[in-house]
């Protein structure tokens, strides 16, 4: 079974790799038996510590977890709400993108101007923006007034 999300840090409290090695490392412990598809994610909270996560599928499809949605949990977990760098790894030809659903929770944390790396194991790579992943994106504005947020 899949490790969950994680905190990646050295003893000094810093990042201890890369956001790409991060990635690389925890997308070894995806639960993918089905697709055989693994991903792994990293993210850097604004106090420069790296969130990890990767995808763990489940035999009901809609039931399994992405790896940015992961390395997100882990995140809010540990008490952090702001994203700003985010990688994602998968063995495939070309770069993969996270999904609809994944970008708009990336959009939930990160300003537009946030890098997204995308990556294979295999070298090709392509950095893009959250604004670039999600034009127009779905946001507090669009819920009106009387909906502030409440911290």
């Amino acid at each position: 079974m899949a490790r969950p999300a994680r905190r990646v840090r050295n003893h000094n409290g810093g990042p201890a790799m890369s956001l790409l090695d991060a990635a690389r490392d925890v997308r070894e412990n995806a639960y993918a038996p089905y697709s055989h598809f693994k991903v792994g994610a990293a993210i850097r909270g604004a106090s420069g510590t790296i969130y990890v996560g990767c995808n763990v599928e489940n035999v009901a499809y809609p039931e399994g977890t992405c790896a940015e949605a992961g390395a997100i949990a882990a995140m809010i977990a540990a008490g952090e709400t702001e994203i700003t760098e985010v990688c994602v790894i998968a063995d495939s030809p070309t770069p993969v993108t996270p999904c609809g659903g994944c970008r708009q929770k990336l959009a939930e944390f990160s300003r537009g101007e946030v890098t997204v790396r995308m990556a294979t194991v295999d070298g090709p790579e392509q950095v893009v923006t959250v604004a670039d992943l999600l034009p127009g994106a779905f946001g507090l504005g669009h819920l009106g007034h009387g909906h502030a947020v409440k911290g």
